[in-house]
């Protein structure tokens, strides 16, 4: 029997020192025979980056900061790995052609190095939800004029994803993302206005960094989460339900128009969904947690409490709203979280802050990835302004 021979995938981590980005190179590192990389990107932590490159003999190094470049040169003396560093030097890896990207730079920090890695035509698999949600007709339009793939990497569009497969389009009538409800599912009015950032920070399942912690506690995230689903899959906020499944293991439903419903199931560890779109359109072998149902017995839903939790309407809204809203929208969130992780406000008053920021700013146009950064420059400008009025 002819034994199946594999090409080697190339490869290009934007964001490899982050969570996303770690679990992505312990995978790589699994399955050394399957992959090459080309480069990988972090921010400021030379040192890991420098242990993450001579693990998996990368091609290239990336610091975004310029000043890291003596230490991530000396940490990688002795090896065959290009060291590259500052804005210009993340553009350029970005644009080295590699067959599959991983885009999980976070925040608008990742816009420009995503569009370019979407630009040549190739894989993208999106762990910036930013991406989407802020920069959604720029993003989308460039992957269509490239030809290039886009794979999602959040464990609720990724369910999506392979619930869809293999089914036509005009079969869909609607999906279903699942929140775990995060850690104020619970509590009263009372226990949220507060709640202290140790609390919001506290996820009942999923670990996370502080910023996706909070917004998994105001149901920010699944807000943003509608606004990507709508992007990725052409879909109206009407055909995305959300529901609160506090277990995390049903990830998504996709809801076809003879009745039927497709889920995807998994443990919730998001090697899976990474696993997924560096294998895809095949499998890779992870060592992620195997599923018991027999063991979790009990799988709750229940319908999300909008008046207890505003963000899933203001984004709904936003999405709506179309234009320059959903940049608006994250941009006033972003500084609305780090406000109250800096305790400079309460936890209510993150999306009270995010509504006045919509209003106040009205529809704007978000054509242009220029349009889009000077519109998410004013927003956080509005948010802080109103945030120092409030102390006033």
């Amino acid at each position: 029997m002819a034994v199946k021979t594999v090409s080697m995938k190339s490869v290009t981590i934007l964001g490899s020192t982050g969570s996303i980005g770690v679990s992505t190179v312990d995978l790589l590192a699994a399955a050394p025979e399957r992959f090459r990389v080309l480069a990988l990107v972090g921010n400021s932590n030379a040192a890991r980056l420098a242990a993450q490159a001579r693990r998996l003999n990368a091609e290239w190094a990336v610091c975004a900061d310029a000043a890291q470049h003596a230490d991530l040169q000396a940490a990688l003396a002795g090896t065959a790995t290009r060291v590259e560093c500052g804005p210009d030097a993340v553009l350029a890896a970005a644009r080295l052609g590699a067959d599959y990207t991983m885009a999980a730079i976070t925040g608008v920090a990742g816009l420009a190095s995503t569009l370019a890695a979407a630009e040549g035509g190739r894989t993208v698999a999106l762990a910036n939800k930013e991406a989407l949600v802020s920069a959604g007709d720029v993003m989308l339009r460039a992957v269509a004029a490239a030809g290039a793939t886009l794979l999602p990497v959040d464990s609720e569009h990724n369910a999506i994803f392979q619930a869809k497969a293999g089914n036509p389009e005009r079969g869909v009538e609607k999906i279903t993302l699942t929140a775990s409800g995060g850690p104020f599912r619970l509590a009263t009015h009372e226990e949220m206005e507060r709640a202290a950032p140790e609390a919001a920070l506290r996820h009942p399942v999923w670990s996370m960094g502080a910023k996706i912690s909070i917004d998994s506690a105001t149901l920010f995230n699944k807000g943003l989460e509608v606004i990507e689903a709508a992007r990725l899959f052409g879909l109206t906020s009407a055909q995305i339900d959300v529901l609160v499944h506090p277990q995390s293991i049903v990830h998504g439903m996709v809801h076809f128009s003879d009745g039927s419903i497709l889920a995807q199931l998994g443990a919730p560890d998001m090697r899976i969904p990474i696993a997924h779109t560096l294998g895809w359109p095949e499998r890779l072998l992870t060592h992620a947690p195997r599923l018991d149902l027999a063991q979790a017995r009990t799988l709750e839903f229940l319908p999300p409490d909008e008046a207890k939790f505003p963000a899933l309407r203001l984004a709904r809204q936003a999405l709506q709203d179309g234009a320059g809203a959903p940049t608006i929208l994250n941009a006033a969130n972003e500084v609305a979280v780090a406000s109250f992780l800096a305790r400079r406000i309460g936890f209510l008053d993150i999306a009270s802050m995010v509504a006045s920021v919509l209003d106040r700013m009205g529809r704007r146009p978000a054509d242009t990835l220029e349009q889009v950064l000077a519109l998410d420059e004013e927003a956080r400008r509005c948010a802080e302004a109103m945030e120092l009025s409030r102390a006033a």
